[in-house]
């Protein structure tokens, strides 16, 4: 069969038809179609008929949404410990080899390193931000940050 606009059909049982209610007892949805007894939400525009009462106290109780929440990403933490683990002395530190190495997830689109620990291993940092410490520490071991 070729497979055109025309003769594309969805599977058998796929498309079910809703239950029909208020049809007869016979149907297994009548007497009262699945709106339990009596009452305003049993009645026919009973449902979003009920009114809320006593809502300004509601409000009034509920604290107060205050700042806002940034939609930039924040940039994933590496520690200068965890580069002394997993470096060897003289390699390039970017964001690909941090992806690489499992450092952090394919999906981090920034790294910053972060002063935990020591480092005695000379690397070279380049396109990544970098904590005042952490930044001395590097350097300190003979590291650049380009």
């Amino acid at each position: 069969m070729v497979l055109l606009p025309n003769t594309i059909k969805p599977n058998k049982k796929a498309k079910k038809s809703s239950k029909r209610k208020g049809r007869g007892n016979a149907s297994g949805a009548g007497n009262f179609s699945g709106r339990g007894m009596a009452g305003q939400r049993s009645r026919s525009g009973g449902k979003s008929g009920l009114k809320l009462r006593g809502f300004k106290q509601l409000l009034k109780s509920t604290p107060k949404l205050r700042g806002f929440k940034s939609l930039k990403d924040k940039p994933a933490e590496i520690l200068v410990s965890a580069l002394e683990k997993n470096y060897k002395e003289g390699e390039t530190v970017n964001l690909d080899s941090l992806k690489s190495k499992g450092l952090i997830s394919k999906n981090e689109k920034a790294a910053k390193i972060l002063l935990k620990g020591e480092i005695k291993k000379k690397l070279v940092v380049e396109g990544l931000k970098t904590t005042k410490g952490a930044k001395e520490a590097i350097e300190k071991a003979g590291g650049e940050i380009k």
